[in-house]
């Protein structure tokens, strides 16, 4: 995640100091920025949910007892789980879909398959923690 957060940090300084001198814009930065930002943000995403620090409306959840707490814990583990899952499948269908008609990139012009890809691979890696960690909260070990 650092490591694409430090590289998209350099295209984007390379682009601004590109344009202010020389009053002319790299178009590829940002189909490459975006694909940085989506990559960082399902990584992000992938570590923020096995470690807790997902973004959480608690209040109703504090007001359970600890059956309840645990049940809700366990619910949105299993639904995000479900959404993520989709996520991959239509993430796929996508980058199946930009492979199979040869869409390429506007600026570039390079298959955008080689960009949509990334959406399912790092769902299905959101998806693989998050069954670990349901796996772990219903057994007991969180």
């Amino acid at each position: 995640m650092a490591a694409t957060m430090g590289l998209l940090c350099l295209i984007t300084m390379a682009n601004v100091l590109v344009r202010y001198f020389t009053d002319i814009s790299f178009a590829f930065t940002e189909e490459v920025s975006i694909v940085l930002m989506v990559v960082m943000t399902l990584v992000g995403a992938a570590h923020a949910f096995v470690d807790h620090r997902h973004i959480a409306i608690v209040f109703f959840v504090n007001l359970l007892g600890p059956r309840g707490r645990r049940f809700a814990r366990a619910f949105s583990l299993f639904a995000a789980l479900v959404m993520f899952g989709l996520l991959a499948v239509l993430g796929t269908r996508m980058a199946w879909d930009d492979f199979r008609y040869e869409v390429t990139t506007p600026a570039l012009g390079i298959p955008q398959w080689l960009y949509t890809i990334w959406l399912p691979l790092l769902s299905l890696l959101i998806v693989l923690r998050l069954a670990g960690a349901l796996r772990r909260w219903l057994g007991g070990g969180e």
